[in-house]
């Protein structure tokens, strides 16, 4: 990880959060005599943080990430942390009582002398390109696009999978799914090996809204059956037009945001990318016509690295990416 040397000023702890879809992840930095960081092992809870008629419920995400904070602090010995740095899904458009509500509880509760609460397209691209211009495409469940010329944050997409999120999990996962009703029904438009991969995985079609339309978390419903369009990408050409039509929702959401500079990078993040050459092999063809003057690099971490880098950072003076109330909100310092 990042600032494994020496850097300026020693920190008693730095603790980083990532929040999304499936659950928190914590982990606890600690800067040892010689200078070296060391990282815990991450606690885990699997149960995503609510969301209300306020937005994210900063009740039940503190819920959560209060013991899981303590256990860290006590097992490494930590009385007090320099930062903390929370990266969550939503943020931007759902994050109103998570800035008003943690910056206190976190300075009362734990002693934070400062807070980062970045969303998590953020977090993705501080562990893919550092504190560098440049752009990522973060894509999971759900997609967005990122980019700064360390003046400002543009984003794009990131409207969830009812509005937007193009090209996607869920919405490669939906789109696959279309196809397979499509050819029970006799459609046109239809994938007869789509609608196989449907029935063996939720059963018969005239039964597939009932599994769908009432869960709670239908957007990972969706986005579960995204690999089963990429297996069958190879030989079926509406698998494969569908992952081409994704590769190009997520380079035209790159091209709105990546800024007009001399050999910036292009990274990509998530979980998605995991499905290989399916979906990568038209994502890069349809990058380098779009977004010639970029070059394209793999993320070097994952969010939660990018939440540790960045509340290391904070903690240190050192945050060169811009702040931003909506991507990258810094609360008021309760300490020294």
């Amino acid at each position: 990880m990042r600032h494994s040397g020496a850097a300026s000023g020693a920190v008693p702890g730095v603790l980083a959060v990532d929040s999304g879809g499936s659950g928190l992840r914590v982990a606890l930095a600690v800067r040892g005599s010689t200078g070296a960081v060391s990282l815990s092992v991450p606690l885990i809870s699997k149960e995503p943080v609510r969301t209300g008629p306020r937005g994210i419920d900063a009740g039940h995400l503190l819920e959560q990430l209060l013991p899981m904070a303590r256990q860290l602090m006590a097992d490494a010995e930590v009385g007090e942390l320099a930062a903390v740095a929370i990266g969550a899904a939503g943020l931007a458009t759902l994050g109103d009582e998570l800035r008003a509500r943690l910056p206190s509880a976190l300075a009362r509760e734990l002693g934070a002398r400062r807070l980062a609460l970045i969303a998590d397209a953020v977090t993705a691209y501080a562990a893919a390109l550092g504190q560098r211009p440049g752009a990522v495409i973060a894509a999971g469940t759900g997609m967005i696009a990122v980019g700064t010329d360390l003046k400002q944050w543009h984003r794009a997409d990131g409207w969830g999978h009812l509005l937007g999120d193009c090209g996607g999990g869920a919405w490669i996962g939906r789109a696959g799914l279309e196809a397979a009703v499509r050819a029970f029904d006799g459609r046109p438009g239809g994938s007869t090996e789509l609608l196989a991969r449907a029935e063996a995985m939720f059963g018969p079609m005239p039964g597939l809204p009932g599994k769908v339309y009432p869960r709670s978390d239908r957007p990972a419903v969706l986005a579960a059956f995204a690999p089963e369009v990429a297996g069958c990408a190879g030989s079926d050409s509406v698998a494969s037009g569908i992952l081409r039509a994704a590769a190009r929702d997520m380079a035209d959401s790159a091209a709105a945001v990546c800024p007009e500079m001399k050999e910036v990078q292009v990274a990509l993040a998530g979980g998605l990318f995991k499905m290989g050459a399916p979906l990568l092999v038209p994502l890069r063809e349809e990058l380098a016509a779009r977004l010639p003057h970029t070059r394209q690099v793999s993320a070097a971490g994952d969010p939660l690295t990018g939440a540790v880098n960045i509340g290391i950072d904070l903690a240190n003076g050192e945050l060169a990416l811009p702040r931003d109330e909506r991507m990258l909100f810094v609360a008021a310092e309760t300490g020294n």
